[in-house]
């Protein structure tokens, strides 16, 4: 997300209103989540005193798909709005940028050094790329992203969107799919969250 809400009286995180919905700017970061971990709601994740994932601006990585709902949750209560995590057609909508033929949030290619080349031993910060047309940054990129929804009938495994730091390629266009069940911790899977906003046009 944009700005950093390090304690729970500070304001809401900045965010981005699209097509009925708000959407923080960028995926959560070890800054913002550590508020939460430092209430008790979750444990820290394994790759937290790591010091290749351990930055502020770092999004956070190895978090669950419950503690990614519990965190949503947890900042429901702190802001007095409701969050979660977005659904696979919200996400994708967000990603889009409103070009829905493109091949990437941007268009039909990624911004000059979007994504970084070379070897990496963790994510590199949000934020420090291209807005998409909506004000989104690291739509596809950086860490795969939690969604609301099931992945499959059999309900084993949540869907995520995004692309992946430790992939050949680090990026992934807005309608690639992917899915890890829910318990599971990867050091490539973080999350951005949603706030259901009254009044706005879907």
């Amino acid at each position: 997300m944009g700005s950093a809400h390090g304690r729970p009286d500070e304001a809401p995180p900045r965010t981005v209103s699209v097509c009925g919905f708000r959407l923080g700017r960028t995926p959560v970061t070890n800054r913002e989540y550590a508020s939460f971990v430092g209430t008790g709601g979750a444990a820290p994740p394994p790759w937290w005193h790591d010091p290749a994932h351990s930055g502020p601006d770092q999004p956070v990585v190895g978090v669950t798909w419950f503690e990614a709902c519990a965190y949503a949750a947890w900042l429901s209560e702190q802001t007095r709005a409701s969050w979660r995590l977005p659904t696979e057609a919200e996400w994708e909508r967000a990603a889009r940028g409103g070009l829905e033929q493109a091949a990437t949030p941007w268009g039909d290619a990624l911004p000059e050094g979007e994504v970084p080349n070379g070897p990496l031993a963790g994510p590199w910060p949000v934020g420090r790329g291209t807005a998409n047309a909506y004000g989104l940054f690291d739509m596809g990129t950086i860490v795969h992203e939690w969604c609301l929804d099931w992945y499959d009938p059999e309900a084993t495994r949540r869907a995520s969107r995004g692309g992946s730091w430790r992939h050949h390629v680090r990026w992934s266009p807005p309608s690639a799919r992917s899915s890890l069940p829910p318990h599971f911790r990867y050091a490539d899977y973080g999350f951005r969250v949603l706030e259901e906003s009254r009044g706005l046009q879907a």
